[in-house]
């Protein structure tokens, strides 16, 4: 048992302990994210367990009177973190109660102890200046009015800064002939933006703080100087109970950007805060509130803010991008955030995003990053898997990304989309020039990075795209690149390393049926095919029989000796051409591994026609190796335009 005449400094409550001298809150003995403003504020209710803490106590005691911070935005979202992390609930607390225009009250039962050790000094001033205090949940002794207890404790903080400033000027006395001026905080030369809440009160929101996380991820990219994790890997992180510190190291960065969204009819307000990833120290937060039309202009308040914060070199380009901003009414920011939303693989998930981008450009017919959300969801749906014609998507895709480069130029993810698709359309030095423009505007995209890798990679520069590749993953560690790399090392013949690769990724992401399907090549040209069929079986009913999967199945039961099973799936497709679009791309794998070198030729011609995009791999493909001497494979390969490369 504690001696009652000292104070209490860890409480525990349930599964939770926060320790009031160390500033940290643990569950079963691992440190929780929570730190700044929100521990701050749960320290105070905990010590005043039982009692209502008024909003004013809280504003005296934790925000000054001329602080920058809004203070009602400040504490709600301080209550809000502290709810989130303790897994607790406005509606039906448990540990913190909501007194209506009054403040808060600490409600669950305590167990107090004393921290481990104390510094002599210390536990002397605390002798006798507290008694055990008397809380819900405990029997017991005498109480000490609230106001008595927190005299005390500020006697008692007073008392040890004095001796601290008093040992501290002694030692600096004695030891000035050796003082040397302490190092800066380390450099920032890169950071994360972790996803923004939704604290709206409304779920539909939703689309409004990813749109915002999205957008500021964009900003921040433009600057060369510092590393910007890719919203991919960001995104996989929402709602994560991590610490700051494991964040940081997860993701390699020097600090993370944390914050809030709050959606009030046309307002918008933005809550934002700077992180230290090594040492969960929180040096810079600021409110900002605006009309929803002026929704990008606070997107760039708050990326100049923590470009100045993180003291980062740009140059006057950068600075320009950073800063760019335009009015755009409500309702037109709204439907290009909902078509961001609505992001998804599914042909039906990809439409509604057409709708919506669609629906932004009839309202708003200068809008630029609407016409680019277009492009993007035209190019997914001219994929061999989704089995939407190319020849009709890809003049579409075209369009959007032009358009949207007419009314901003600087928009890097259209230059990167367009370089995609001059690739596929075998136009390789336009779409190396598309390529090297959006890394010199967004030298942080992971996406152009890795499309540029698979440039590189399609003329058989396997060192450089791997290289590229690489990069591309250090910008999004939790993203796409190692599936990528995986797909490089499988075209280099390195088999072993891309199933390594591609297996790492699918132990992220267990339910990517793409990924699932990317495995199946280095798996069969390796020897597995036989290994591969029960977890293509899987992806092909996750896909509902989709083009794409049904023609890695075949290709599988052709290597691995199953040919009435392969031509019967190769059958299932020619009946699939009658009700709907099938890629020609779907019958060529499965012909070479049945020997039907001629027929593989036929649909080879028809895809060259369509320009289907697995022919920028025909110089590297290992399953056209069989027919790589044949005259009519290096005339493809001439027409192409990669037999001089």
């Amino acid at each position: 048992m504690p001696d009652a005449t000292q104070t209490p400094a860890v409480h525990r409550f349930g599964a939770f302990e926060i320790n009031l001298q160390s500033g940290e809150l643990r569950k079963s003995g691992m440190r929780l994210r929570l730190s700044g403003q929100p521990l701050q504020v749960l320290a105070i209710l905990v010590d005043h367990c039982g009692e209502v803490v008024t909003r004013e106590e809280l504003h005296s005691k934790l925000w000054s009177a001329d602080t920058f911070v809004d203070f009602d935005h400040g504490l709600n979202n301080a209550v809000a973190r502290i709810r989130e992390v303790l897994d607790d609930s406005a509606e039906a607390p448990r540990y913190v109660e909501t007194i209506p225009r009054r403040g808060y009250r600490f409600i669950a039962p305590l167990t107090d102890l004393l921290p481990a050790t104390l510094p002599p000094s210390t536990a002397e001033l605390r002798v006798g200046s507290a008694h055990e205090i008397t809380r819900p949940g405990n029997s017991g002794s005498s109480v000490l009015p609230a106001e008595k207890r927190f005299t005390s404790f500020r006697l008692t903080v007073l008392l040890g800064g004095v001796l601290a400033l008093f040992s501290f000027a002694f030692m600096m006395y004695h030891n000035r002939d050796r003082v040397v001026i302490g190092p800066k905080r380390p450099a920032i030369k890169s950071l994360a933006v972790l996803p923004l809440k939704n604290l709206s009160g409304d779920p539909a929101q939703e689309y409004i703080a990813d749109g915002m996380t999205e957008a500021l991820i964009g900003r921040l990219s433009a600057i060369r100087d510092l590393r910007v994790i890719s919203r991919t890997s960001v995104m996989s992180l929402k709602d994560t109970k991590m610490s700051a510190p494991d964040i940081a190291k997860t993701l390699q960065v020097d600090a993370l950007v944390e914050g809030s969204v709050v959606r009030e009819g046309n307002r918008i307000r933005i809550y934002a805060q700077l992180i230290c990833g090594a040492t969960d120290e929180h040096f810079w937060s600021e409110t900002y509130d605006r009309e929803l039309p002026d929704a990008i202009a606070l997107e760039s308040d708050v990326a100049q803010s923590v470009a100045r914060k993180v003291e980062v070199t740009f140059t006057g380009d950068e600075h320009s991008r950073l800063v760019a901003a335009r009015h755009v009414s409500p309702d037109v920011y709204e439907s290009y955030l909902k078509g961001q939303f609505s992001k998804g693989n599914s042909r039906a998930e990809i439409q509604q995003s057409i709708a919506y981008f669609q629906d932004a450009i009839a309202k708003d017919a200068t809008f630029a990053p609407a016409y680019l959300g277009l492009a993007y969801a035209y190019e997914r749906l001219g994929t061999s898997f989704l089995g939407a014609p190319t020849d009709e998507a890809r003049p579409k895709v075209v369009r959007a990304a032009r358009k949207a480069l007419e009314l901003d130029p600087q928009l890097a993810e259209a230059h990167a989309l367009l370089g995609r698709v001059l690739k596929k359309q075998f136009q390789w030095t336009d779409a190396d020039a598309e390529y090297k423009q959006a890394l010199a505007l967004n030298p942080n995209s992971a996406s152009a990075h890795l499309e540029y890798a698979e440039w590189l990679a399609s003329h058989g520069r396997m060192d450089e795209a791997l290289a590229w590749s690489r990069r591309a993953r250090e910008l999004d560690p939790l993203g796409d690149a190692t599936l990528s790399i995986g797909w490089i090392l499988f075209h280099a013949h390195r088999y072993d390393e891309s199933i390594r690769e591609m297996r790492s990724f699918l132990a992220v992401h267990p339910d990517d049926a793409f990924a699932q399907l990317a495995l199946a090549f280095p798996m069969i040209a390796n020897g597995q095919a036989g290994e591969s069929i029960p977890d293509l079986e899987k992806t092909a009913a996750m896909m509902d029989r989709s083009p794409g999967a049904l023609e890695m199945l075949a290709t599988a039961h052709a290597r691995a000796g199953h040919r009435t099973t392969a031509l019967g799936l190769l059958n299932e497709l020619k009946e699939r051409q009658k009700t709907g679009y099938v890629q020609a791309t779907s019958f060529i794998n499965a012909n070479l591994a049945l020997g039907n070198y001629d027929e593989a030729f036929v649909w080879f011609e028809r895809a060259y026609q369509r320009r289907e995009g697995i022919l920028q791999w025909v110089k590297v493909h290992p399953f056209f190796d069989p027919v790589r001497d044949d005259p009519r494979f290096k005339d493809l390969l001439h027409r192409v335009g990669l037999d001089q490369r």
